[in-house]
């Protein structure tokens, strides 16, 4: 996993919504989004879903591609 590319995919698919609406739509923190976006961590595998989800794409497309 490139914590970089991660990064760079989950601020391309939040696109114009702010951190804390997609933070509250997914029942994280904001600042744990902010870190996921800024690659300083990467979310345990329950939040990889729920970050897939929301977004309408795959687990694979946004963290192992």
């Amino acid at each position: 996993m490139n914590k970089e590319k991660i990064a760079e995919t989950l601020v391309n698919l939040r696109g114009n919504r702010s951190r804390e609406e997609v933070a509250k739509s997914l029942g994280i923190s904001v600042s744990a989004l902010q870190m996921y976006e800024n690659g300083q961590r990467i979310p345990k595998d329950e939040i990889k879903l729920k970050i897939a989800r929301y977004y309408g794409v795959s687990v694979e497309s946004i963290f192992f591609s």
